[in-house]
């Protein structure tokens, strides 16, 4: 089976759609397929690190005009018109692969008709249900999608894949999962983690600790900050975190994140992907709306009680409100409840479950 991949990282995208992408690639590989990737070339884009895991990699050319406006909302991000990134993403495509995913929120059914060769199936991997797809798999790994929210933008013999339990995790997640939750138990508060995803555009790690540091935390706190090397305040993050009242590390580029998250005890976090690596360790976390479209994310997780909820970080009150609120989750007896919740969510298996359903589908229409 050939797979191709198209998905884009920017400072503005954030690198999350190239990252879970990339673990259903392995997973693909692992299984005997082979994949390929299509990404333009775009300020923070991760060409280096597809080429660096082994996988074919078509760089298209960086955008030289103005940004094209929209529909979908997001077709900014693509930083080329859709029909120009359709007619460059079908030429990248020197054969018909078994299936293109597209993993992109600026794409809709008119690029998904131009770039799809005829014997090729889609699958679009979403977050948003605000657009049409000409798909034949979809997946939403969003806390409290159904399949209803996606009647009447897809096909109605498009299999569909919804909630957390289809999380693309890669597979130390799920290896570490009853370690993390044994050895979490009962242990408190000692360990924090800060992770607002690779890029971080908006600096939102250096708002966090800037209120950490009037917060009521333990003295003896640790603080643990995973950023990526093109973050463009890692610098400054690093600068904050010499002059903070608890010992705070910087880790850059981390390839344990798993580990990392198994040995701490509460997170601040984006309403990103790694919500359900959280969720598969039990951790509980801080979400921390950071754009609009986060804000269901961050709601579903405090109503289904494993994580909370402060002010969005652009709010004039942030400061106290997460001050209030690790407050609250500081309490030994609610991060008990928060991490029982939270490893309710996920258990980590969702990576076998879309990686089977591609090579059946695919199995089923060679028959």
């Amino acid at each position: 089976m050939r797979v191709a991949f198209r998905a884009d990282a920017s400072i503005e995208i954030g690198t999350g759609h190239v990252m879970r992408c990339l673990t259903l690639a392995r997973a693909l590989r692992e299984a005997g397929a082979s994949c390929q990737f299509i990404t333009r070339d775009l300020p923070g884009h991760m060409g280096a690190r597809i080429t660096a895991e082994g996988f074919d990699l078509t760089l298209l050319p960086a955008p030289q005009g103005p940004a094209p406006e929209g529909p979908p909302l997001h077709a900014a991000w693509a930083g080329v018109d859709w029909t120009q990134d359709s007619t460059e993403t079908r030429a990248a495509l020197a054969t018909s692969p078994n299936w293109l995913v597209m993993d992109h929120y600026a794409f809709d059914t008119r690029w998904q008709n131009a770039a799809c060769p005829k014997d090729t199936r889609l699958m679009v991997i979403d977050d948003l249900a605000d657009r049409k797809h000409r798909c034949d798999l979809l997946l939403d790994q969003n806390l409290g999608r159904t399949d209803t929210d996606y009647d009447g933008l897809i096909p109605e013999d498009c299999t569909r894949l919804t909630g957390p339990r289809y999380a693309l995790l890669r597979p130390e997640f799920a290896q570490r999962r009853a370690q993390a939750l044994a050895a979490r138990a009962h242990r408190g508060l000692q360990n924090l983690m800060i992770s607002m995803g690779g890029i971080d555009a908006v600096d939102a790690t250096s708002t966090i600790l800037t209120a950490l540091r009037a917060a009521p935390l333990p003295p003896d706190l640790t603080i643990s900050v995973i950023m990526g090397r093109n973050a463009p305040a890692l610098e400054s993050v690093r600068a904050l975190a010499q002059d903070m009242p608890f010992r705070t590390e910087i880790a850059i580029d981390v390839n344990d994140m798993a580990a990392r998250m198994a040995t701490a005890d509460l997170a601040i976090g984006a309403a990103g992907a790694t919500t359900w690596e959280r969720c598969c360790l039990g951790l509980p976390s801080l979400i921390i709306e950071t754009a609009a479209n986060q804000s269901g994310i961050a709601s579903a997780m405090a109503a289904a009680g494993a994580g909370l909820a402060p002010a969005p970080l652009n709010a004039p009150d942030f400061a106290q409100s997460l001050a209030a609120t690790i407050a609250q989750a500081a309490n030994p007896e609610r991060l008990a409840t928060m991490s029982n919740a939270a490893a309710d969510i996920c258990d980590g298996t969702g990576l076998n479950k879309a990686a089977g359903q591609l090579f059946q589908t695919s199995a089923k229409h060679r028959r």
